[in-house]
């Protein structure tokens, strides 16, 4: 065995013993705070978070990459007869939610609205070391922006947990309405407003999803902004009433807020991380995860069982992730690896797929980052949000994402995406989804790879993630998990 083999296993055994350190540091935090449930295993398959309540009448849209989602934001922004509450990770003042002339930038639709409704903002105050961007300098220059010569109230949020932030993407409208997703209102980084077309985009294309919600969930939406506003201001906004039916969609409006933060949740609440675990425990048919990171080692686990011990004969699990995450790239890869070990040992295998997405056009390619954060199980389950599957979002950043059971709105959204990935008519993956990866996803997938290595163009956007069977790099994750989750 050569020398980067021992390497490679001698950082897997360690990586291993990460950890199992950091799944016990977890179940005793939990413990302790009395949420042991969302990491315990459920008798019988638990499709809903048992933690957070179910509300009937809603109408949920799913709002497919920012050229879709940003101008419903602007036209709901726009249309406010009470108040507008946005709560983000980031926000610039010059942002235009919509494209073309006469775009307004975002500070100026707010200070518009503000003269009529009341308008407020509350981001986070960044880093308290300008270790990376948005900087606490960068917020306050925001903040004073969006303030100046306006009636917008804007606070800065300095409650996270140490090397954490506020994560959450949430715009509620006169407490009928709000948006949850993965969408901040920012260029940094890159330009959130592209297209399910994914046009080569100057520094990179964004793929990223939001929901529209009516009916009474909203209301757990505009209660949370109002406990964090309240908490954070000397503000005493009234709770929110729940508004009428406005659909026939059953949802769950799942959280994570660490413990010790706010007085409105001392103990915490972990429903996101809590409704992953269970509803991948409960997984038949396939997976199917749109996610910026992949690190959690609890979710790892589950996938890597799911893949060794296969509930089904067609059971797939099929990943979409970026290419070049923006932080935790190695991390990634050593847990993916972990995944395809799983899939290797099991009946027939193959029943893994790791993608990623670029854009192309006539022979050039760009990247496109994969910001999104779904999650379809058996089309049965969908939730989308702000969560990443790593310990950050699941432990100790504030995150929100809204969670259905509706089996049409779940296949539908999977179709979508489906289609606008791989580039096919809706008809073309309406099949088995086993079929539909093995045939479709995995022959577009594979045939980019054989042109690449050809040195030929790109003829597709979709392919498969790179060095996906690396499996080394296994200690990066576990050991920030053990540093960054007190």
């Amino acid at each position: 065995m050569d020398l980067s083999s021992r390497l490679g296993r001698l950082d897997a055994k360690l990586g291993d013993g990460l950890e199992a350190v950091l799944r016990r540091h977890h179940l005793r935090r939990l413990g302790n705070l009395g949420w042991t449930d969302a990491l315990s295993v459920p008798e019988e398959p638990a499709w809903w978070s048992t933690r957070a309540p179910v509300r009937r009448g809603n109408s949920v849209d799913v709002l497919i990459d920012g050229a879709a989602a940003l101008p419903q934001i602007e036209s709901a922004i726009r249309g406010a007869r009470e108040y507008v509450h946005i709560a983000g990770w980031h926000a610039e003042p010059g942002f235009e939610l919509s494209r073309g002339d006469g775009a307004t930038p975002l500070r100026d639709l707010l200070a518009e609205v503000a003269q009529r409704v009341p308008v407020r903002l509350l981001l986070w105050a960044g880093p308290p070391v300008p270790a990376f961007r948005p900087t606490r300098q960068m917020v306050r220059r925001a903040r004073d922006e969006f303030v100046r010569d306006s009636l917008v109230e804007c606070a800065l949020d300095r409650r996270e947990r140490t090397l954490h932030c506020h994560h959450e993407k949430i715009v509620v409208v006169d407490g009928n309405l709000a948006f949850v997703g993965g969408i901040d209102l920012t260029s940094l980084q890159a330009d959130r407003h592209d297209e399910d077309s994914h046009p080569p985009r100057d520094p990179l294309g964004w793929h990223d999803v939001a929901v529209r919600l009516r009916g009474p969930a909203v209301a757990d939406v505009a209660r949370h902004f109002v406990h964090r506003w309240n908490d954070v201001t000397t503000d005493h906004l009234a709770q929110p009433a729940p508004p009428p039916p406005a659909g026939d969609v059953e949802v769950q409006v799942l959280r994570t807020v660490p413990e010790q933060v706010y007085t409105f949740a001392p103990r915490g609440e972990f429903t996101i991380l809590g409704a992953y675990l269970h509803a991948l425990t409960a997984a038949e048919r396939f997976i199917y995860l749109e996610n910026q990171f992949l690190w959690s080692p609890e979710v790892v686990d589950i996938l890597a069982d799911k893949l060794a011990h296969p509930p089904t004969e067609d059971f797939r699990l099929l990943l979409l992730l970026p290419a070049r995450p923006t932080t935790g790239a190695d991390t990634t890869r050593g847990q993916l690896g972990r995944l395809l070990e799983a899939d290797s040992g099991s009946r027939g295998s193959g029943r893994l797929l790791a993608t990623t997405i670029s854009a192309h056009d006539q022979g050039s390619s760009a990247p496109v980052y994969v910001h999104a954060k779904v999650g379809i199980i058996d089309d049965r389950w969908l939730t989308i949000g702000s969560a990443n599957l790593n310990e950050h979002s699941l432990f100790n950043d504030t995150e929100m994402n809204v969670l259905t059971c509706d089996p049409d709105l779940a296949r539908d959204t999977r179709l979508r995406l489906w289609s606008e990935h791989t580039e096919q008519p809706r008809e073309a993956v309406a099949g088995d989804p086993h079929t539909v990866i093995d045939e479709v996803w995995r022959r577009i997938a594979q045939d980019q790879v054989r042109r690449h290595h050809d040195g030929l163009p790109p003829t597709h956007r979709l392919r498969l993630l790179e060095h996906v069977s690396r499996r080394t790099d296994r200690l990066q994750g576990p050991l920030r998990g053990l540093l960054v989750d007190g």
